[in-house]
This record gives C-alpha cells, sequence and structure tokens, in this order.
C-alpha cells in the first residue's frame, strides 16, 4: 500500500522597507490565522502561493501586500528561501512542509488606510544593536557577556572557533564593527539561547534575564527574515543606487544621507559623505531650493540615471563605523 508524502506548502513573505524622517521602517501585519500570537507579536505580510491561481511569484507578493497592507509596491527583488524544518506552527498541526520565498521591497512610507492590523514599526526596535548612530550601543557589552559565557560552557575544542565567531560578529575585543553581518549576529544569539524566538520555538519562557532586552520579537521565524533583508539592503548600498528609492525625486543631499545612515546604522561625515555623492555622478543639481520656514533653504538634486551606464557599481557609499566610536 503506498504511503502519502507530506505535502509541500509555498508561502510568500515581504520585508518592505521605508525610511520615515531618520528613522529605518519595516511593514508590519497581526498573524492572520494566529490569534493566540496576534495579541502580542506582528509579522512580515505573507501568504500562500496559490499554484492553479496564481500566474507568477512576484505577481503574487505584490497582491499579498496589497490585500493584507493596502500599500503598493515599485522596487522589488527575490531576498531568500527559508525552508527549515519546523519552522511554522502549521507542520505541527500536519499541513506538511513550509517553504517561505521572500522578497525585499524599498518604499516610501505611506499611510494605510485600508487595514487595520497593519502598521509601521521601527527596524530597530527588532534589532536595537545595530543602531550605532548615536555611538557604540551599550547593549553590546551585556550581549558580550552573555555569549563569552556560552563559549565558556562549549566543549574545549569548539571554545577557539566560537570565541572567534563571536568578536568578528559583533566587533569585540580587537574585531571592527561589520554592519553587514546582521543575520549572522541574530543567529548567533539564537544558537546561544539568548533570542526569545529560540524559547519560543521549544514552548517555554525566556530562559535568560537578557532575553527581553534584546528586541521585540515576531511571528514564526520573520525576525530573521527581517535580518536577512536588513543584511541585504545594507550590502546593496556599496554597489547599487538603492537608496534613491525611499527618496522622492528632488531631495536634498542631508535627506539622502539620513536614509543611508537610518539602513546602515551609521553616522556618517557629513562634508565627506557630500563630497564622494557629488564627485561619483550620482546626482544632478535641479536649479531649484527646498522651500523651509526658517534658515538657509537647501539646494534640491535628483538622481541622475546616466550613472548607471558609466559606473559598474553606482553604490552610495562604504560602511565603516567613526574612528572614534
Amino acid at each position: 500500500m503506498a504511503t502519502s508524502k507530506p505535502q509541500l506548502l509555498v508561502d510568500l513573505n515581504a520585508v518592505v522597507l521605508a525610511v520615515t524622517e531618520d528613522q529605518p521602517r519595516v511593514l508590519t501585519v497581526a498573524p492572520a490565522g494566529y490569534p493566540d500570537l496576534a495579541k502580542t507579536l506582528r509579522a512580515l505580510p505573507f501568504g500562500p502561493f496559490d499554484l492553479e491561481r496564481d500566474r507568477a511569484l512576484e505577481r503574487c507578493i505584490h497582491d499579498t501586500v496589497a490585500r493584507q497592507t493596502g500599500g503598493k509596491l515599485g522596487y522589488v527583488e527575490q531576498l531568500y528561501t527559508f525552508a527549515d524544518k519546523g519552522r511554522d506552527p502549521r507542520e505541527q498541526a500536519g499541513a506538511g512542509r513550509i517553504l517561505s520565498i521572500a522578497y525585499l521591497a524599498l518604499v516610501q512610507e505611506g499611510v494605510l488606510e485600508t487595514a487595520d492590523d497593519a502598521s509601521w514599526e521601527d527596524c530597530y526596535a527588532y534589532f536595537p544593536w545595530e543602531d550605532w548612530r548615536g555611538g557604540r550601543p551599550a547593549l553590546l557589552d551585556e550581549i558580550g557577556a552573555a555569549l563569552h559565557a556560552w563559549v565558556e560552557s562549549s566543549p574545549g575544542k569548539a571554545r577557539i572557533g566560537q570565541r572567534d565567531r563571536v568578536e568578528i560578529c559583533f566587533g569585540l575585543g580587537n574585531a571592527g564593527w561589520d554592519a553587514y553581518k546582521v543575520l549572522e549576529r541574530y543567529e548567533l544569539l539564537y544558537e546561544a539561547q539568548l533570542i526569545s524566538e529560540y524559547w519560543a520555538d521549544r514552548g517555554r519562557e525566556p530562559g535568560t534575564e537578557l532575553s527581553p532586552h534584546l528586541g521585540r520579537s515576531m511571528a514564526f521565524d520573520h525576525r530573521r527574515i527581517l535580518a536577512t533583508g536588513l543584511g541585504r539592503i545594507r550590502g546593496k548600498l556599496r554597489y547599487r543606487p538603492v537608496a534613491f528609492e525611499l527618496l522622492p525625486e528632488a531631495f536634498t543631499l542631508l535627506r539622502l544621507q539620513q536614509v543611508v545612515e537610518a539602513l546602515s546604522g551609521l553616522q556618517l561625515h557629513k562634508q565627506n559623505f557630500r563630497r564622494f555623492v557629488e564627485r561619483s555622478g550620482l546626482v544632478e543639481g535641479t536649479g531649484q531650493r527646498e522651500v523651509l520656514t526658517g534658515g538657509r533653504p537647501a539646494e534640491l538634486f535628483r538622481f541622475r540615471r546616466a550613472v548607471l551606464r558609466e559606473r559598474r557599481a553606482p553604490g552610495v557609499a562604504t560602511l565603516q563605523p567613526p574612528r572614534d566610536i
């Protein structure tokens, strides 16, 4: 007698990022169909890919975000495919393996008029150790102490490699801060049993006093997906002009700098940044100035599209923390 194979279900997830004023924001929803989770946790927009109804993955993610949040997507790229066993509670209920294809989208934040359960949230509320704009986060001292204690509890042969991994990921000791390692840092905290999701996945309350201070949790593994998206956008700042997707057609150089700082979590030197952007041919003046209620009006610029033909990697900045941090 033939046995039926476990069913494979395909979901789509969207990491929708915006920068409002000087804050990186992520679009979130209440996890529909999970009333217990919806009381306390937010999720990324997500929904099923119907093999019969949906003609294309990208069209489906546009429709999913519009249906759940009322928002429209502009720039979209495929981010990653998540298929770890046990990553979705539906598996425990016998629904089969859940494979999620995640997308990264960049938009300008808008009012969500058609969805009561959708909201924009501060990205760094989920990753407080990633925001260095006000200096090195004090939380890193607590994280470092907890991770070093975890390393010391590891088997002797693994201890040296784990210690190096901890210091490189979190810029401890003489290792510098690498802004791109967002996912690696999150996964290390999970592995060290410090992140609340580690305990939630096992149906238990957080086992350390530090866990509640390590940012807000998300439903399912959506904070991991968000970490993947934030790391991707930081990496693309080096070689693609993605920051301009988050700006209106005309903008000031200060506004452009604020967008890059918000996404990178780093404070940039104003004059050096301005000099780099102007010399790289990324922008051109509009001949207009920003209308202000007080002070000197700032010159307005626009993205210079010809740079896409002139340079193979027209990035906005290389992300390094200031030397005095």
